[in-house]
């Protein structure tokens, strides 16, 4: 089990420029992406990096959420309610009206799809790929403590007591 913690985190500029993510993991084979996970602040109105051969998955942690849309896709990004999207498709927030904060999943297409859901309460995660555990408050993952926003990774077995964002992703 890996434990993370904000002060393990990157800080980097957006590929559009437009803003900073927080890099929590990241893992790559040969140069190419095949697992991100970030938090990033939409504060205005705009268009969204494009990240082809990535599958996007967006969780709005805090604030009011904002509208995504593109060709053929109108979603509502709304608090703790997970939505996917193509990455290399032109996307544009939308009614953004205070900043709001989201935690992103991006994988290589031709893994997969992420299982990503929010925990309220205790549960036993089944081992399989890889878990990742995203702490909404002060919470425990197999009986260790973890801060707000600390990050588990585990390929075992989980048991959780408090919110936690759950990322399944198999590698």
């Amino acid at each position: 089990m890996i434990h993370l913690t904000p002060a393990d985190y990157r800080h980097q500029p957006w590929a559009n420029g437009r803003g900073t993510t927080t890099e929590l993991y990241r893992v790559e084979d040969n140069g190419r992406l095949l697992l991100r996970l970030s938090m990033a602040t939409v504060t205005e109105n705009g268009p969204f990096s494009l990240f082809p051969g990535i599958e996007r998955n967006l969780t709005v942690l805090t604030g009011p959420g904002f509208t995504l849309q593109g060709p053929g896709l109108y979603l509502d990004a709304r608090p703790l309610c997970p939505i996917a999207f193509p990455g290399d498709l032109a996307v544009t927030a939308s009614n953004v009206t205070d900043p709001t904060m989201d935690f992103n999943v991006m994988t290589a297409r031709h893994l997969p799809r992420p299982d990503v859901r929010v925990i309220h309460g205790s549960e036993t995660l089944p081992e399989g790929g890889l878990l990742a555990l995203f702490a909404l408050a002060v919470t425990t993952v197999n009986a260790e403590p973890t801060g707000l926003h600390d990050l588990i990774l585990t390929k075992n077995e989980a048991s959780i007591t408090g919110p936690v964002l759950a990322v399944r992703v198999g590698l």
